[in-house]
């Protein structure tokens, strides 16, 4: 089994309270999440609160998009946790954490999410870097989530 960490950060030019409910409120991916525009088809549910501990998102789509579900399992004002879990194409469980910190007159967001590799997920990796397979799409999603934010302001 071997263990893999993705992480990327950017300064948005606004305070985390503009930036928070938008990482808090699974509703509000659609507007940046790198993933959410791969896949047409895709379907999307929400349970529990639409905000912090205890909100949940679940996904189904064809191709690239896959399926999964993800939970809120703990939200502070400096970062939210999630529960990411895939369940197709491969089954994984990749805790995701966003760090909200104050960097001069912005606040600098960071997208962390580990996990470890597992049974035919260990072979894969030998030859694809998790880094390489999503490190762009967080820089996107930063990106967007940038855009989002100015979007509202």
């Amino acid at each position: 089994m071997s263990t893999f960490r993705v992480e990327r950060s950017t300064v948005i030019p606004a305070p985390a309270e503009a930036i928070y409910p938008l990482v808090e409120n699974f509703h509000e991916w659609t507007k940046w999440s790198p993933w959410e525009s791969i896949d047409s088809t895709m379907e999307r549910s929400y349970q529990g609160p639409a905000t912090g501990v205890g909100a949940k998102y679940a996904w189904k789509g064809k191709g690239k998009a896959g399926a999964g579900t993800m939970e809120i399992t703990d939200a502070t004002p400096a970062a939210i946790t999630i529960r990411l879990e895939f369940t197709k194409p491969m089954k994984a469980l990749n805790p995701t954490i966003f760090t909200f910190a104050s960097e001069g007159p912005g606040t600098r967001v960071t997208w962390t999410m580990t996990g470890e590799s597992k049974g035919f997920n260990r072979l894969f990796m030998l030859f694809v870097s998790m880094d390489k397979l999503v490190g762009n799409d967080f820089e996107k999603g930063l990106e967007q989530l940038a855009g989002a934010v100015s979007e509202k302001a």
